[in-house]
């Protein structure tokens, strides 16, 4: 399963980083027009997106026990969203072993 979450989630994040780079090279982020982002289904997707967001960061902050760790992640997942949260995963994945079980990458690991 690890080894399946790698794969998957480094697709997540070099697919990200592809479609970034493609519309930020076609129309930068400040020329979006107004009928865009004014529109309903715009905004209410910004609405879905940014609680999703939220709703990693709350895993992740049981995950992650230091303060500084945890605002970093949270900028960090607030200004590049999925490609931060793909970020983390794999950065949490890579550091278990191939066989381990899912409960390593989603509980907490024990305090020393």
């Amino acid at each position: 399963m690890i080894w399946f979450l790698r794969i998957a989630f480094s697709l997540v994040l070099l697919s990200m980083l592809a479609v970034t780079t493609w519309a930020g090279n076609s129309t930068p982020l400040w020329a979006i027009p107004r009928a865009v982002y004014a529109h309903p289904w715009f905004v209410a997707t910004l609405f879905d997106t940014y609680f999703a967001f939220l709703t990693f960061y709350i895993w992740l902050a049981y995950k992650e026990t230091g303060l500084v760790p945890r605002l970093i992640w949270l900028i960090a997942i607030l200004l590049l969203g999925n490609i931060a949260m793909a970020a983390y995963l794999l950065w949490k994945l890579f550091q278990l072993r191939p066989d381990a079980p899912l409960e390593a990458l989603l509980l907490r690991a024990p305090s020393k």
